[in-house]
């Protein structure tokens, strides 16, 4: 018996995506690529374990948006914010099983590009093409609507400035650069916000819609 994929090698590693053995090569090869795998499968954690080990800094060519400086007092202080953001993310994710680090990351970029020209004065949208990544777009921007609402609701004039979002926006795009490990089918990236909220996650994923994370 020889390896599904390349019909070469003896197959040793049980693939959960393909349901069968595959050879140690291709499972190393083909993560992530051309095979959609489970966020269980026990050796794609290992080589997410292996890629945090490893993990370089962002270069300049690969930071978005290398011109915004953040702080940590910002992000401190905008964090239910950021959360809400994540958990949108991830609630989006729970309906839309294609949804890749690609789309989310593509997403933001572009989000984060329209609120930029926000800060000019003038509105210049420009959403991604189609397929999941617009559709997360959409709903990032409707999650900003319905915090600023809730603020409305509980009596206070909503303090959240479009100056804001933009930057909160490029925070958690540079987080998923971080954690994203670039191949076509990864979704290290929406894994890693699960682990980072698995309460919230758990919620969201179990049907009980988005909510608004307030202090």
């Amino acid at each position: 018996m020889s390896c599904p994929i390349c019909g070469k090698r003896k197959p040793k590693r049980f693939c959960p995506a393909k349901g069968e053995k595959i050879c140690a090569i291709c499972c190393g090869t083909e993560r992530e690529a051309t095979i959609d795998c489970p966020s269980e499968c026990v050796y794609l954690i290992a080589s997410r374990r292996w890629d945090t080990e490893h993990r370089q800094p962002l270069s300049p060519d690969e930071m978005p948006f290398p011109d915004v400086r953040l702080t940590n007092d910002f992000i401190h202080e905008r964090q239910q914010v950021v959360i809400g953001l994540g958990l949108t993310v991830l609630q989006f994710a729970g309906g839309e099983p294609a949804l890749r680090d690609a789309d989310a990351l593509e997403a933001l970029d572009a989000l984060a590009k329209t609120y930029r020209t926000l800060t000019s004065g003038i509105l210049y949208e420009q959403p991604p093409a189609g397929g999941p990544a617009r559709e997360l777009y959409a709903r990032l921007s409707a999650f900003f609507a319905d915090f600023r609402k809730q603020e409305t609701e509980r009596g206070s004039i909503s303090t959240l400035k479009d100056s804001e979002i933009f930057p909160l926006l490029v925070f958690l795009l540079r987080v998923g650069r971080t954690q994203t490990n670039g191949r076509p089918r990864s979704r290290a990236f929406l894994d890693s916000l699960r682990a980072q909220f698995p309460r919230e996650a758990a919620a969201e994923l179990a049907g009980e819609g988005p909510r608004i994370i307030t202090p």
